[in-house]
């Protein structure tokens, strides 16, 4: 274990991370809000931190193995979550006790979306600004974006990128150098946020709400501006509808998006199976939804057609926002919208959730467990597309599902023995496992009622979901360890 170079990666990315305190001390001044002195010290603090780490080593030069990328990944997360509570914390007269900051922050960088917070609305501009701008960091994942940077600095980055990437096939890339991909990804991710800006503008939206609430859509986190989330504008069917589109377009793989760029068309997009699978099940989910919605008279056809389709897109990508409490929906409909949400995006989106591509091959993995038993000696592949996948492969995403639900099991069951109810618990870790946000019962708005050790538990949960369970839990092993 290189721990030295872990060392100076650590330093470099804290400074990097310290300037990111500058745009909401900016907002902090244009608006007056008083909350400036919370991010100079947190500046102050992150960057010396960081230079401390990196200054005593900052000659050393040395190439990055796996195991070093997957440590920095998660250390990164974990200690970048730690320093992104500090404006919470040193708020003044609304600041946060520590488990509430991480919790926040955490929930902010994981793009999770569930928040602590009760009273939104009268935290300060800037706040409010650096809630969003954290999810924001968090869907491109700042180690993708960092690994254009450290290269050049003589540290390799393709460890990180594979140890960070979602999806069951960590190998690829865009371009032949990380840089190249990382820079793609961030190019990508920057016009998709500039043109959802924009379009809630256009939409009715303020400037501040619309690049508030575009850091949050595109990288499908869910924090907003006001209490009641985008429910705020549900007067605005405008609105309503430029978020339903961008929140589809964030959960696809962004190298379709990539591809579709070069290529200058969307036939790519129809022809990835994943794609179709994707736009498949947010169709089924929006017709039964929508159509419940109706035959149970809960709303009328147009009111049906604009909250289902609104609530089923943001819950099965992940983002979590609300024009409505689906919690209150009634008998089946707010289960079946809530275990959507286990699908999640597309591998390689900013997504949550166990990736469209895996439900896939779990799906044709049964399939062909089926064809087996009735043609026990047939030699049977399975395809994506017209590839064939490799049993390799598909063992991988055995392993994954086997362990993520093992894991959801005994966070689950640690919750309850936290003193939560059923539901709450259940409802809790699937929000915070899938990065989704919002659940049921207590959890239904917000998470400032769960005590203290749940909120802790809850943040492992967050973590454990956004780096894909394997690169957290390989940490636990001796072997990792072993030289």
């Amino acid at each position: 274990m290189h721990f030295a170079i872990i060392s100076k990666v650590l330093g470099i990315l804290l400074m990097l991370f310290s300037v990111t305190m500058l745009p909401p001390l900016v907002v902090s001044f244009g608006y007056e809000d008083g909350a400036h002195f919370s991010f100079i010290i947190a500046f102050v603090i992150t960057a010396f931190t960081g230079t401390l780490a990196w200054f005593p080593v900052h000659k050393i030069q040395d190439d990055l193995r796996t195991r070093d990328g997957f440590l920095i990944t998660s250390l990164f997360w974990i200690v970048l979550s730690l320093f992104g509570s500090l404006p919470f914390m040193i708020l003044g007269d609304q600041s946060l006790p520590i488990v509430n900051a991480v919790f926040e922050s955490m929930s902010g960088l994981t793009t999770t979306g569930a928040t602590v917070i009760t009273d939104i609305e009268s935290l300060p501009k800037s706040i409010l600004y650096y809630r969003q701008q954290l999810q924001w960091f968090g869907g491109i994942g700042i180690i993708v974006i960092a690994v254009a940077i450290l290269p050049m600095l003589g540290i390799g980055g393709m460890q990180l990128y594979r140890a960070e990437t979602p999806g069951p096939v960590k190998d690829s890339k865009l371009t032949p150098r990380i840089t190249g991909t990382a820079k793609a990804l961030f190019m990508i991710y920057l016009g998709l946020t500039v043109a959802c800006a924009v379009a809630y503008r256009l939409a009715g939206m303020e400037w501040f709400d619309a690049i508030g609430h575009s850091f949050s859509t595109v990288a499908i986190g869910g924090f907003s501006t006001y209490d009641d989330s985008i429910g705020h504008f549900s007067g605005n069917e405008a609105v309503m509808l430029v978020c339903m589109l961008f929140m589809f377009i964030s959960a696809v793989n962004f190298a379709l998006h990539f591809v579709a760029w070069n290529s200058r068309g969307l036939k790519h997009y129809l022809q990835d199976p994943e794609f179709r699978f994707y736009a498949s099940m947010v169709f089924l989910g929006v017709m039964i939804t929508v159509g419940y919605l109706t035959y149970s008279g809960t709303y009328g056809i147009s009111e049906a057609a604009l909250k289902g389709s609104f609530e089923l897109i943001s819950v099965l990508t992940t983002t979590g926002f609300g024009v409505t409490d689906f919690s209150l929906w009634p008998t089946f409909l707010p289960f079946l919208v809530f275990m959507f949400a286990f699908m999640g995006g597309c591998a390689g989106s900013t997504g949550g959730g166990i990736k469209m591509i895996r439900v896939l091959l779990i799906a044709k993995q049964g399939a062909r467990e089926l064809q087996r038993l009735i043609h026990p000696n047939a030699i049977l592949h399975i395809k994506v597309g017209s590839k064939i996948v490799s049993d390799r492969v598909v063992e991988a995403v055995w392993g994954f599902f086997a362990v993520y639900t093992i894991a959801f099991l005994c966070i689950w069951i640690l919750l309850m023995a936290t003193g939560l109810d059923f539901i709450t618990a259940f409802s809790a870790v699937a929000a915070c496992i899938n990065n989704l946000g919002p659940g049921l019962g207590e959890v239904s708005t917000h998470y400032g009622n769960l005590n203290a050790l749940a909120k802790w538990v809850l943040c492992f949960a967050m973590l454990l979901g956004r780096l894909e369970v394997f690169t957290l839990l390989v940490l636990f092993t001796p072997a990792f360890w072993r030289r």
